[in-house]
């Protein structure tokens, strides 16, 4: 049988849809590609477990198995892809040089096959540790695969290998959203002397907002993600022209370093609106916190990092750097399961826009380099 490489299982996975449900109603989800991987495994003699205690949202562990006694590297990629709106044959992969192109090409399911592929050729070495994939749902939304999959797997290490261009992420930052309600009164357009406009008065939530995205600017920024930040995301108020607006919402994102969260926000805020009141007297104004994510950060001393370091300098003929993203992944919920993590993964571009690609040589270094950090971490 013909073993096929990380670029061949790439263009396989890119050719089924698995565009996430919760984000274009209708999305074919994940099913079609996890008995995919179900097959895969069974043929290249790798054990499979599908979980699915979402329904119709099924991710699968696959297992390199070792002889026993030795650590357990785990590897993690998602399955499903953003939407395909603009694109052209987004599932037909077509190969053009070094570029292989299509949805999902480069987040992430080269990543995925990547780690697979590594897996694969890892437990040929007769390892004593397990090399396990988690090849998790919902990547793209709220995370649902890799929060099931972490109550089923214990690792020792992890890797995350979304698209890192070859650079190992040893830190990124967080997320907490925010919902900031400004209270007026609705009058007709014609009773000032009733009416008390809510938009207007937003005005000075959002200066104090600004003031807030200012003074982080002048904080002490973190080695490899520089500084927080905070910005309105919407706002919306009023029915119409000739009403006064009872109402004005707005949307906050706080971007969080690590050992900043929700309790950050949530000082800054009150903070905020002291003084906006201050500027608009008669001020209404509340706020309640939504959706949070939590920073990830791992000591750029750890055994991990230095074994990443090595193996990618080998295959890559390069020592890689070590830096931060400014986006959130699902490292994040892996470090809080107290699994030593970081991000490695290929070269690409297109991330959810409509031309996506990835490099076929990247892809390849990529699956060798993990492939020696399995087979050392794992002997």
């Amino acid at each position: 049988m013909v073993r096929v490489t990380a670029a061949d299982l790439t263009a396989a996975l890119v050719a089924i849809d698995s565009v996430n449900p919760a984000l274009v109603p209708g999305g074919a989800g994940e099913a079609e590609i996890a008995g995919f991987l179900v097959r895969w495994a069974a043929e290249n003699g790798l054990d499979a477990q599908v979980l699915e205690a979402t329904p119709g949202r099924p991710s699968v562990i696959i297992t390199a198995r070792g002889s026993g006694g030795g650590r357990t590297l785990l590897l993690c990629g998602h399955t499903d892809t953003v939407g395909v709106d603009g694109m052209t044959a987004p599932h037909t992969p077509r190969r053009d040089g070094d570029r292989l192109y299509g949805r999902g090409t480069c987040d992430m399911k080269a990543g995925l096959a990547a780690a697979l592929v590594a897996a694969r050729d890892a437990a040929a070495a007769g390892l004593a540790g397990d090399v396990v994939v988690a090849c998790v749902a919902d990547e793209e939304h709220a995370s649902l695969g890799v929060q099931e999959a972490l109550t089923h797997v214990r690792a020792d290490a992890a890797i995350i290998t979304e698209p890192t261009r070859e650079a190992i992420i040893v830190a990124h930052k967080g997320f907490v959203w925010a919902d900031v309600l400004v209270e007026g009164f609705a009058a007709h357009g014609s009773r000032p002397e009733l009416g008390v406009d809510a938009i207007v008065h937003a005005g000075a939530v959002l200066t104090a907002l600004g003031a807030l995205d200012a003074e982080l600017i002048g904080r002490e920024p973190h080695p490899v993600l520089g500084r927080g930040s905070v910005h309105a995301g919407t706002i919306s108020g009023g029915i119409e022209a000739s009403s006064y607006p009872g109402r004005c919402a707005i949307t906050v994102e706080r971007r969080t370093l690590p050992g900043e969260g929700e309790a950050t926000l949530a000082r800054e805020l009150e903070a905020v609106l002291e003084r906006a009141t201050a500027a608009q007297p008669g001020l209404r104004a509340s706020f309640a916190l939504g959706l949070s994510r939590e920073p990830f950060a791992i000591d750029p001393e750890h055994e991990l990092v230095g074994l990443t370091r090595d193996a990618a300098a080998h295959e890559l003929g390069a020592t890689p750097a070590l830096t931060g993203a400014p986006y959130w992944t699902d490292a994040a919920f892996i470090a809080a399961a107290g699994i030593p993590a970081l991000l490695f993964g290929p070269t690409g571009e297109g991330e959810h826009a409509l031309e996506e690609w990835v490099s076929v040589a990247s892809l390849e270094a990529v699956t060798r380099t993990l492939t020696r950090i399995a087979t050392t971490f794992c002997a």
